[in-house]
């Protein structure tokens, strides 16, 4: 009745998303980013140290970085840790209690993308971020028409809520390479549904195209952060990232999403310095010549 441990997968590429209907194209201007239940009771299904769930923040972190560069909203939902039987209904017949009777820690964001200030973090009682919520009057107080949704999990609340987001004439693109389910086969289900049914398909990739000028220092902060556990925004410029927690299953995840930002580097370079500034002074000399 809970949800079951879950394995982990390779999350699809933009070659393997189905068509899309429609010729929506993402604008800036007009978007919120939805990151959807990003909670660590919803991550710790796939396991310790998954290299699914390393490598999905990683992709969330740099989304949201995205949302900042460009102006965009960023809305979080998150599960209470306490719910009434009223409150959560018939997802008790569905799920069981959920957090209720988990560690309360474990309704916290995951640590990388803990909500700022400026972000707005919404209470999820439903499939749809929409359900219970004032989602639809934000959007329209911010003059925003476009969802785009990454997170957990693609078929149940991300999937809901593009389709809910359809029937309220709001154009939702699902991330298709930012968002993690249950299984593959279940993943690619909402990517059929979302981009022959709903909404249209778009992948970090696109959305961070031509931005390699924005690869900072700061932004390779960001980065490491983003996939450590005990990482906060004190880390120095020194600090041995292995004494933070940093395993080699988070290296060759940062290994293969900066390579399609066309940064290569090895993961023994990567573990011959374990430092920002170690990791820095490889990656600094690339980004200067793509300059």
């Amino acid at each position: 009745m809970s949800i079951p441990s879950l394995k982990n997968y390779p999350l699809p590429g933009k070659a393997d998303f189905p068509a899309n209907k429609t010729a929506w194209r993402p604008d800036p201007a007009r978007a919120a980013l939805l990151i959807h239940d990003m909670q660590r009771y919803f991550l710790a299904f796939y396991g310790e140290d998954s290299p699914l769930a390393a490598q999905l923040t990683a992709r969330v972190a740099a989304l949201r970085d995205w949302a900042d560069r460009h102006g965009v909203p960023v809305v979080y939902t998150a599960q209470p840790s306490e719910q009434s039987a009223a409150d959560r209904a018939l997802l008790n017949d569905m799920w069981g209690p959920g957090l209720t009777r988990a560690d309360p820690a474990l309704q916290a964001v995951a640590p990388a993308l803990a909500p700022r200030p400026q972000d707005t973090v919404l209470v999820k009682w439903r499939y749809s971020a929409f359900q219970r919520s004032d989602l639809q009057e934000r959007m329209r107080h911010w003059g925003r028409d476009q969802l785009l949704i990454c997170g957990v999990y693609a078929h149940i609340g991300c999937m809901m809520t593009a389709a809910d987001a359809f029937m309220r004439d709001i154009q939702a693109f699902m991330v298709g390479d930012a968002v993690a389910d249950f299984s593959a086969e279940e993943h690619q289900l909402a990517l059929q549904y979302v981009a022959t049914r709903c909404g249209a398909l778009v992948s970090c990739e696109e959305l961070l195209a031509g931005e390699q000028r924005a690869l900072t220092r700061d932004w390779l902060k960001a980065q490491i952060l983003a996939v450590l556990e005990d990482g906060d925004e004190s880390l120095a410029g020194d600090d041995n990232l292995i004494d933070y927690g940093l395993d080699s299953l988070q290296v060759m995840a940062l290994v293969a999403e900066w390579s399609k930002l066309g940064v290569k580097v090895s993961f023994e370079d990567l573990a011959r310095a374990p430092s920002l500034d170690g990791w820095w002074a490889l990656l600094a000399p690339q980004l200067a010549a793509q300059e």
